[in-house]
């Protein structure tokens, strides 16, 4: 961690930052009954602080294991007065498990790891059974918007997505690009490589 982002941890992990979903609601930790919103690997959180600000009528629930990270979102937010972003240290798929059914409006997972070796897909994040836990936590018509510019692994993930009882693809196939959402550092990194952009935007149907 560098130092301002470890100024900002210590100083502003006590107000933004919480241990364990399994003692609050939604409503006690951000002090109001707003849509939440999840973003899992937010990195450097720059496109989670940019969006949020944006909407400061939605609620954002950060999930990352990355601490570096968390002292950057922290600094942005401090940066940016912004009141309507909680992050969770740790793994997202322990966390996600012990949020209620039918919790959040939408899901955003931003260029996820590609693990691109073969015997490393296994470890991807969106493949089953972590879809079917996505697809529990949301609402009915929330949405699961993930972003990546590996085409291996978009076609991968539109294929376990696809294969998710209770999911719809909102379009035929790969998602228009969404206007709101922020171009960020992998992103940048992916073009400058000449990698190809692609995105899914999922929704849950109604049971």
């Amino acid at each position: 961690m560098s130092d301002a982002q470890k100024r900002s941890y210590n100083n502003l992990a006590p107000l933004y930052c919480i241990s364990s979903l399994a003692a609050y609601n939604f409503e006690e930790l951000f002090g109001n009954n707003n849509p939440v919103i999840i973003e899992i690997g937010f990195g450097s959180g720059h496109a989670t602080a940019s969006i949020a600000e944006d909407n400061p009528e939605l609620n954002y629930l950060g999930i990352e294991v990355y601490r570096p990270g968390i002292g950057h979102l922290l600094w942005e937010i401090d940066k940016r007065k912004l009141n309507n972003i909680r992050i969770i240290h740790g793994d997202a798929a322990e966390i996600l498990d012990n949020l209620p059914l039918d919790a959040v409006e939408g899901i955003h997972i931003f260029f996820p790891d590609p693990w691109p070796k073969k015997r490393h897909h296994k470890r991807r994040l969106i493949t089953r059974p972590f879809t079917a836990l996505l697809k529990k936590c949301l609402k009915t018509n929330g949405y699961i918007y993930m972003v990546t510019d590996w085409v291996d692994y978009a076609d991968w993930a539109l294929a376990e997505l696809t294969a998710t009882p209770g999911l719809q693809n909102k379009y035929e196939n790969f998602a228009l690009p969404q206007s709101w959402r922020p171009e960020t550092r992998f992103e940048k990194k992916g073009l400058d490589k000449k990698h190809e952009i692609r995105e899914l935007f999922f929704i849950k149907s109604e049971e």
